[in-house]
């Protein structure tokens, strides 16, 4: 270990290194951003005759599968492979089965959820889950708010909002806009509400373990994929919604996203070990505008002027909270 001794406070390894921290971090969440905002027109560019050609659970098992992959990896390059000689330590190992089962959990309510509402539905109040991530991280974690970051965090579900609506606009054959219809059934809103409360235990958990357990972040996430692979793996085979083989329509772009989402898995967890679960929600709320932006260059839609509109929210919003 390299010890600086008698580093004053006007020494440049002191001025440097909050500098250099900076830009790593800036780096990092940037990097998330556009991995995050990048998902969905992906998607749209795997699709044949408008379809997804691949199984989405097959998709979910393979990312979780790659982050195992990697983290092992990380694991033997630090030499850490002594931890995984030895017996675990139950209590210390269980609770990272929690975060898969509470994700696998959330996956399943979408699916169920789309027989109780449309999808314009679910996209517009799944915002609420900013909410619900904050009120828990408050509570759960014992972190004190300003009023000022609570108005910041309010900005940002409206600013969730104000862009979900905004991408409702569909253009009909005769090239006329259209609105979709909303609708939501009294079920449908009581399992959105248990989704988002669901979504913000999740990545709340998920802090409060790796934060309160003094092991290498590289072996949490090895414990954390393991459960999440098992998991995942169990899901597939007992889900009867796909007729697909497992890796059937995976193509080039597939692979991209499978690539992509399991490095910000990997990224996220360092968000939450060294950072908060709030910084997660800036990224996500960013990464709409990014969405909307990739959207714009590589699918061709039309950009509104409505769109600055959550661009100033979420920009004042984190002036709220950060300042």
């Amino acid at each position: 270990m390299i010890v600086i001794e008698n580093v004053g406070l006007s020494s440049p390894a002191c001025i440097k290194a909050p500098w250099l921290n900076r830009i790593k971090w800036g780096f990092l969440l940037g990097l998330m951003v556009l991995i995050y905002g990048s998902h969905a027109p992906l998607i749209t560019l795997t699709k044949v005759d408008g379809h997804v050609p691949f199984s989405a659970s097959s998709c979910v098992v393979m990312i979780e599968l790659v982050k195992l992959l990697i983290s092992l990896l990380s694991l033997l390059l630090a030499g850490g492979t002594s931890a995984l000689c030895r017996p675990p330590d139950v209590l210390s190992v269980a609770p990272y089965a929690v975060p898969a089962a509470l994700y696998s959990l959330n996956n399943n309510l979408v699916v169920l959820m789309q027989a109780y509402m449309d999808p314009s539905s679910f996209q517009i109040l799944s915002n609420l889950k900013i909410a619900s991530t904050a009120l828990l991280y408050s509570l759960c974690l014992r972190k004190r708010l300003r009023p000022a970051q609570w108005l910041g965090l309010g900005l940002l579900v409206a600013a969730g909002v104000s862009h979900s609506y905004n991408t409702l606009d569909l253009v009909d054959p005769e090239g006329a806009e259209v609105k979709e219809g909303l609708h939501i059934t009294a079920w449908g809103l009581f399992l959105v509400l248990v989704y988002c409360c669901v979504s913000g235990l999740a990545a709340v958990y998920t802090e409060r373990v790796l934060k309160s357990q003094r092991l290498p972040l590289s072996l949490q996430n090895f414990y954390l994929y393991v459960f999440g692979v098992a998991i995942n793996v169990l899901s597939s085979l007992t889900s009867l919604t796909s007729n697909k083989s497992f890796l059937e329509g995976f193509s080039g772009v597939v692979w991209v996203i499978v690539a992509g989402q399991a490095a910000n898995g990997l990224l996220m967890s360092v968000v939450l070990k060294h950072g908060s679960g709030i910084t997660r929600l800036f990224v996500i709320s960013s990464s709409m505008l990014v969405n909307a932006l990739l959207s714009w260059a590589m699918l061709g839609l039309q950009l509104s002027t409505s769109f600055l509109l959550p661009v100033s929210m979420i920009g004042l919003a984190a002036y709220l909270y950060y300042r």
